[in-house]
């Protein structure tokens, strides 16, 4: 691997963020400088276990076999026409398929769009002509939903099918079984070549597409695997995450590999078991475990004293605000302590607890090494111990290893994201006297419900749609589950009668017409929406009446 990242795990806080850098080379790929290096090094070395849905059942793969399928599935997609720089919609569960199709990808240099497969035909249609996509990749049920959108697509040549056939659809695994795994050729891609797209929700319209280059997410992420996550050779990694998601960046691809961790990946059906996670967490000898904090919230109600913890020695949370409550349970009965962590789509790890430094049980943690973070005014001025503010990343002189390069196509986006020297992340916090971060809430109205990440334009949007409904304005309300959930608030049209028929009927036209994780948990019919003098909703007053 080329970069100057020892396999150690930090034991002195201020000495590794004085000491600490990450190289980035003129010339890198993600794909090959990480999974292929350590092919060429430990080619029979674990590197992922694909667990079924009963939890038990799974397939290992080496970093051999990792290269050898990519490059199978990079020479499918080059022979279909993909090229580099082409964007790729991929929406496929955990199944290893997402795997050799991002990784293929990215050895030709095209860029992946992950998607979850949550998402309907609306979304669907609007990420791949956003991006101008090219290539769609999905399974049966994903191709399905996209045919129902495809003639709205223009720039969709070629779909690509994996784990089945379907008329007009190129077999996927069938196509990969039969192209050779000689390597592809080498050296595509420089380090500052775009490598990933993700689409983040905002406030005020529909997802943004956040672009990452090669070398700053691919080398960047050991920030997230060293530190945060401390993970070191031989270690069995549970990180809980969607495809979809930038989360998955974070636990399934690269920062583990580089150095040397083996990454498992449950492709779970349904609703959550959480007593099944606690028993596979046993049973596959997961030492580092990484979920949002409902997953232990869940945890905690259930009789851990059963299980056989002696294996797991490091457990993080990320995704949403962690409680002391949920922290002294966990810890009281498995000894472990729960590490909070933060970033964003548009980052790695930012702020993190460390296993070398004290923790404070609810706060963010302290700056990752090789990121300058601060809590910030109005004006981009650092701000005291004690003042609350919105967390900020320094970019000038130069940008850091690991943040995103703009929103795509969108510069007043990009533009309003920062000021002066920071890239502003639109959450409040504020630093205490020792310099750890506590979190206060979002700058902007973006809902966070269980870890995801919810734009309340795209479900006003869809609300908007039923004929019933004449005004719409969503918020986010405190749920002791799920951290937050959406709640929408509905004013009829003239002649409609609230009623719970219909606010079910409404939850289940959002779930009908975009990803159901969206969809309001809560509706409340009112006269009328408190607005400003110009006419914009005033959704503090709507938190206000919650």
């Amino acid at each position: 691997m080329r970069t100057n990242v020892k396999l150690m795990n930090m034991t002195d806080y201020e000495e590794t963020r004085t000491s600490f850098a990450l190289e980035v080379p003129d010339r890198f790929n993600a794909a090959m400088d990480v999974v292929d290096a350590r092919a060429e090094t430990d080619p029979n070395g674990l590197a992922l276990r694909m667990v079924a849905p009963d939890g038990r059942t799974a397939d290992d793969y080496t970093f051999a076999d990792l290269r050898d399928r990519s490059n199978q599935m990079g020479r499918v997609l080059a022979d279909l026409g993909a090229a580099k720089g082409d964007r790729v919609f991929l929406m496929l569960p955990r199944v290893i398929g997402w795997y050799d199709t991002m990784l293929g990808a990215m050895k030709l240099g095209a860029i992946p769009m992950p998607g979850t497969t949550q998402l309907k035909g609306k979304d669907i249609a609007y990420r791949v002509n956003r991006a101008e996509a090219t290539v769609a990749v999905t399974d049966p049920d994903g191709a399905a939903v996209i045919d129902t959108v495809r003639n709205q697509c223009p720039s969709l040549e070629t779909v690509i099918v994996v784990g089945g056939a379907l008329d007009g659809w190129v077999d996927g695994n069938t196509a990969r079984d039969s192209a050779t795994a000689d390597p592809l050729p080498a050296d595509p891609t420089a380090s500052d070549d775009p490598m990933l797209i993700y689409f983040t929700s905002g406030t005020t319209g529909n997802p943004k597409m956040v672009l990452h280059t090669q070398a700053s997410y691919g080398i960047g992420h050991q920030i997230t695997a060293r530190f945060w996550q401390d993970l070191r050779p031989g270690d069995m990694f549970w990180g809980v995450s969607d495809t979809g998601w930038a989360k998955a960046a974070w636990s399934k691809l690269f920062g583990q590999w580089s150095l040397g961790a083996t990454v498992m990946a449950w492709n779970a059906t349904g609703k959550p078991d959480f007593d099944q996670m606690l028993q596979m967490i046993v049973d596959h000898g997961v030492t580092v475990f990484c979920a949002p904090p409902t997953i232990y919230r869940n945890f905690v109600t259930k009789d851990l004293a059963g299980y056989d913890f002696s294996k797991l020695r490091h457990c993080l949370a990320a995704g949403e605000a962690l409680n002391p409550e949920t922290f002294n349970a966990w810890k009281a009965v498995t000894g472990t302590e729960i590490h909070d962590g933060y970033g964003q789509t548009e980052t790695v790890n930012l702020l993190a607890n460390y296993p070398c430094m004290p923790k404070k049980p609810g706060a963010l943690g302290k700056p990752t090494p090789g990121m300058e973070v601060a809590v910030v005014d109005a004006n981009g001025t650092p701000l005291g111990p004690g003042n609350e503010g919105q967390i900020a990343v320094k970019v000038a002189p130069e940008r850091p290893v690991g943040l995103f390069v703009e929103y795509w196509k969108d510069p007043q986006a990009t533009a309003n994201a920062h000021i002066g020297d920071w890239y502003l992340t639109g959450d409040r916090a504020s630093v205490d006297e020792d310099g750890y971060f506590w979190f206060v809430s979002r700058a902007d109205d973006v809902i966070i419900s269980a870890g995801y990440r919810i734009g309340p334009f795209e479900v006003e949007s869809v609300i908007m749609e039923h004929p019933a409904v004449q005004e719409v304005a969503c918020i986010g309300v405190p749920d002791r589950e799920r951290g937050e959930v959406v709640k929408a608030f509905v004013v009829l049209a003239a002649g409609k009668e609230p009623s719970d028929t219909l606010a079910a009927e409404i939850q289940e036209h959002v779930k009908a017409n975009t990803a159901p994780y969206k969809y309001p948990r809560q509706v409340e019919f009112i006269d009328e929406l408190p607005k400003t003098v110009s006419g914009k909703v005033r959704r503090v007053d709507l938190r206000a009446l919650s």
